[in-house]
């Protein structure tokens, strides 16, 4: 089979959750810009919960140091996911590992990563296709066809956001004691940010920043990922020099 086509076939399912999302945040998008900005920055990000952070920052004028800081700490996962998949890919020009790297998702890397099939630029444009199409497309259907809806619709559907927010973090925590506190942790900092007088001024970027990394540096503290060299088992086998490397 083709590598563009299989590639497309593995995005279906990809393209078909995205709209449905993309749809959500097209909605709530055109509360604060037109329909067209809704669009050109699902066209030109691929980014739900970046895209979402950044519109609500836009609404409530920002600072562009404010905005620029927000997306990046939120995007900072997909430098690493290019990363790993930069190990399994063939080789290829740099342009094109540039739109490959442009078009990665929490999804996409998903099943790019884990796949049997050789990774190449073929491959990956057409997994990318589809739900790029999906996304933008969504955003497009739920911005320009949001008039059409009456308000308490569109009040329910903004609630899919966040349910695919929770449904992001939900099976990790459930997982792992760790994630579950980091998850608390952050939790319980975004409230004292709502609640406690004197910092509820706070921009909402700053808030993210400063939840996002204060929660993170108390989970590498109290929560590290234990090394592999740290079970008694491997260990042993390391130093008996029975261990595969």
């Amino acid at each position: 089979m083709n590598d563009f086509v299989y590639g497309m076939k593995k995005g279906i399912p990809i393209a078909l959750g995205y709209f449905a999302v993309s749809f959500s945040f097209g909605v709530m998008a055109v509360t604060g810009i037109t329909p067209l900005m809704a669009t050109i920055i699902s066209a030109t990000n691929l980014t739900s919960s970046g895209q979402y952070a950044g519109v609500r920052l836009m609404m409530q004028n920002a600072s562009y140091i404010e905005l620029l800081l927000t997306v990046l700490l939120i995007n900072l996962r997909y430098s690493l996911m290019s990363i790993s998949l930069s190990q399994k890919i063939e080789n290829m020009p740099i342009g094109v590992k540039l739109l490959i790297g442009f078009g990665i998702t929490d999804e996409i890397y998903a099943v790019s990563i884990t796949d049997s099939h050789k990774i190449n630029a073929k491959y990956m444009f057409g997994l990318i296709l589809l739900p790029f199409i999906g996304w933008v497309g969504g955003t497009a259907a739920g911005a320009f066809g949001s008039q059409f809806f009456n308000k308490d619709l569109l009040s329910a559907m903004g609630i899919a956001l966040y349910a695919m927010f929770i449904a992001i973090i939900i099976p990790d925590a459930r997982k792992s004691k760790p994630i579950f506190l980091v998850i608390l942790i952050a939790s319980a900092i975004s409230c004292a940010f709502y609640y406690i007088p004197g910092i509820k001024e706070i921009g909402l970027g700053f808030k993210i920043i400063i939840a996002t990394i204060v929660a993170s540096i108390i989970g590498a503290i109290f929560f590290p990922i234990q090394d592999d060299l740290e079970d008694p088992e491997v260990e042993f086998k390391a130093k008996s020099g029975d261990l595969d490397v």
